[in-house]
């Protein structure tokens, strides 16, 4: 979901409550320290590369139509390409379309989502298929769940105007409670959620362009909240699906989200370490992938005044946060929602500060979402917004070997990237340059360049000649 838009009323109540809780949240070990040289893990290709993932949610749409199915034509994938030089799409669809009847699976929806997939692989992209729900389903006016597998025992769910209040309602929280073993369901039904996720999984496991699988957007743990939730209800869904996942398919990589109403704050989790059961002996490809929405903004505040200085806070704590959870994890990180209307104050500003950041963090990242209008890369007409230079930012795609860092210095009109050569890794380091900065290519310095694609705006760099400590290249425009 975007945002808990008007529910700050909560923050005196039931979210401090759960903050109090989530400061002393502990669990089961944490994963080894990881050795690399930026200190963090990094989502990796094929050939062994450490992927910087950027890109758009796909899309809002897909929650509401009957169909499941995001509004984008294969032409919109090429204008993505095109004007954003995205490699990268968290591509929604819903369990209800999955698995429409108990154990009964909809492989025409599944090949519709692949049709969708080959847009975006034609294109060098890598895409994460992600479970996506809101107010848990469509039977308590939200998405994700079908009616079959939502029990709600007949407990009223009134229409709010903001609909993220629908999740307070007693129908929502009996069905999730039901869902995730609070109470007694009539059916297993956190096994049939696996279940359509190993379905998922055997159709795209050997598809190229998907990277891997977003287990749930936004948990909610219904009556259970904080650590309890994580800890418990969630970690045994994640640890449930994960196995079911690796059943079919080894290699994928496979996100978890935090608890949303906390993590999203900037709070922290209570999510345990989860082990990967990779049946090819390869080392874990478990992934985090929480999002970001400040609680000011979640309440329709810009980037300004008192409310940036309260985002700024917000945007410390939340890395604090999440470092902390993705070294407990052993994982890389992924931020799969930020987002904020660009009508506001200071909005390109803030998506700007957030981009920056992630590099920073060597944070892949999902800007919420592709869904023409104010919050989009493109308006209603789907001519651009103020968003979309923002967005179409100069940055490495891929690096050949152990990321030390990288960053785009837009007043020096300059990229960094640096790394350390590593065993194993294939192909050239991959950095993709703007027309708006770099209208006839770059010229790079500390390294040798392999070739630049015009078309895609690639440039291809070879680590030559790399010193004790590594390799560090400067990418300017050319003259």
């Amino acid at each position: 979901m975007r945002q808990w838009r008007a529910i700050g009323w909560t923050v005196t109540g039931a979210v401090v409550a759960m903050a109090a809780a989530l400061l002393v949240a502990v669990g089961p070990p944490q994963a080894p320290p990881v050795r690399t040289a930026a200190g963090h893990r990094w989502i990796t290709d094929d050939q062994g590369r450490a992927l910087v993932l950027t890109g758009l949610n796909t899309a809002s749409s897909a929650k509401s139509r009957p169909d499941g199915l995001p509004w984008i034509k294969e032409a919109d994938v090429q204008r993505e390409a095109d004007e954003l030089g995205s490699d990268f799409v968290r591509l929604l669809i819903q369990w209800r379309n999955v698995e429409p009847r108990p154990g009964e699976y909809d492989d025409h929806y599944l090949a519709q989502v692949a049709e969708r997939v080959r847009w975006y692989g034609a294109r060098g992209y890598h895409v994460m298929l992600d479970m996506h729900q809101d107010v848990y389903g469509p039977a308590v006016k939200g998405n994700g769940a079908p009616a079959w597998a939502t029990e709600a025992e007949g407990l009223p769910v009134a229409a709010q105007g903001q609909w993220e209040l629908t999740y307070l309602e007693p129908g929502t929280v009996r069905a999730f409670d039901n869902f995730w073993g609070n109470r007694t369901a009539s059916r297993d039904l956190r096994g049939h959620y696996a279940a359509a996720w190993a379905h998922v999984a055997r159709r795209f496991a050997d598809d190229p362009a998907v990277l891997g699988y977003d287990l749930m957007n936004e948990p909610f743990g219904g009556s259970v909240q904080g650590p309890a939730f994580e800890a418990g209800p969630l970690a045994a869904l994640y640890r449930q699906t994960i196995t079911a996942i690796r059943a079919v398919d080894a290699g994928s990589w496979i996100f978890v989200e935090p608890e949303a109403v906390s993590a999203n704050w900037g709070l922290p989790s209570a999510l345990p370490y989860l082990t990967d059961p990779r049946g090819d002996g390869g080392a874990a490809r478990i992934a985090y992938a929480p999002h970001l929405y400040p609680l000011p903004m979640d309440l329709g505040a810009g980037y300004t005044g008192d409310a940036a200085r309260w985002v700024d806070r917000t945007l410390a704590s939340w890395r604090e946060q999440t470092e902390k959870t993705a070294r407990r994890l052993g994982a890389p990180v992924l931020i799969g929602e930020y987002g904020l209307d660009i009508t506001l104050p200071g909005a390109p500003r803030y998506v700007a500060k957030v981009r920056a950041m992630a590099e920073d963090m060597g944070a892949g990242t999902a800007y919420w979402s592709n869904d023409p209008g104010s919050w989009a890369p493109w308006d209603q007409s789907l001519r651009p917004t103020p968003l979309l230079p923002v967005l179409d930012r100069p940055q490495p795609r891929a690096i050949a070997g152990d990321p030390l860092s990288y960053a785009w210095d837009a007043s020096a009109r300059t990229l960094s990237v640096s790394w350390r050569p590593k065993d194993g890794v294939r192909g050239d380091t991959e950095v993709y340059l703007p027309a708006r900065d770099f209208p006839r290519g770059g010229v790079v310095e500390g390294a040798s360049a392999g070739f630049w694609d015009a078309k895609s705006r690639i440039l291809h760099i070879t680590s030559g000649g790399a010193g004790p400590q590594g390799v560090s290249v400067r990418i300017r425009p050319k003259a």
